[in-house]
């Protein structure tokens, strides 16, 4: 029996407010709802270089300050480190942790459900200071 696969795409816009990990799993997770799709997998995209996406704990808030905290100390704001300051201090060190977390996301979609752990989210990690417009894009196959 053949099964014909289907697909669909779209953009998720999220405003950040400051450097950190925004939940987006709820709004990922409408997104598909709408699709109507059973079984497959999803594609995220973080159409930024200076933000990234992560799967990471939802239950305890110390676990995403811990993760903060930990990439400014390993990418640090510190000017006379790097030589790319175009949009001022944070700009290098966000390159830099986007570089170390990625863009890219790939999770199945069972039952209709994104297949994420009991204490799992999808963060969008916002790695500048000030508030940003951020766009994530969706694409899903399957049937």
């Amino acid at each position: 029996m053949i099964e014909i696969m289907r697909q669909a795409v779209g953009i998720l816009r999220f405003q950040t407010r400051r450097q950190g990990l925004l939940d987006i799993t709820r709004e990922v997770a409408a997104w598909i709802a709408e699709q109507g799709l059973a079984e497959g997998l999803l594609t995220a995209f973080c159409r930024h270089t200076s933000a990234s996406l992560i799967i990471q704990e939802n239950a305890a808030r110390e676990v995403r300050s811990d993760l903060e905290a930990y990439f400014a100390e390993i990418a640090p704001e510190e000017v006379s480190r790097y030589e790319h300051d175009d949009e001022g201090p944070d700009d290098m060190p966000a390159h830099i942790r986007t570089a170390l977390t990625g863009v890219q996301l790939s999770i199945p979609l069972i039952g209709g459900r994104l297949a994420l752990g009991t204490w799992q989210a999808i963060y969008l990690f916002e790695h500048r200071r000030r508030p940003h417009a951020r766009e994530v894009a969706l694409h899903l196959i399957g049937q």
